[in-house]
């Protein structure tokens, strides 16, 4: 991890960059491919949502607190929002589309102004920080 500053325009310059971009969501979407089949399944992605702490850190909710329920629940609503075709799995261009969503949502949240703040190694906004301090923007 590292503290960074960054503002919605650099992320937004970074998901505007298809290249750029499609390079990073396609390494994490391998990343994720425990099976290689070329498809996240349920179980694959909500590995990585509870690894992430999804709960905690970005719905505010306590995960001791819920319910297996509700965690299921959750995971399988977050999952059909990757999932677009409703097949039960999401194929890479799926993982783009909806990465791309979140990002630009990101970019959204953080507004104009500059903020600093803890990013980890190898993500999204890391890799867009990256970018710009490469002069790629």
């Amino acid at each position: 991890m590292s503290v960074e500053i960054l503002d919605g325009r650099m992320v937004e310059s970074f998901v505007e960059d298809e290249g750029a971009f499609n390079s990073s969501a396609d390494e994490r979407f391998a990343a994720l491919d425990a099976d290689r089949d070329g498809r996240l399944s349920y179980s694959e992605m909500a590995r990585e949502l509870m690894s992430l702490r999804l709960l905690e850190t970005h719905y505010g909710v306590d995960g001791a607190a819920a319910t297996d329920a509700e965690l299921v629940e959750l995971y399988r609503g977050l999952f059909a929002r990757f999932d677009r075709d409703g097949d039960g799995a999401i194929d890479q261009e799926e993982f783009r589309a909806e990465m791309k969503e979140v990002m630009l949502a990101v970019a959204s949240g953080l507004g104009f102004l500059p903020v600093q703040m803890v990013v980890e190694e190898g993500s999204f906004l890391k890799r867009a920080v990256e970018r710009e301090l490469t002069g790629a923007a």
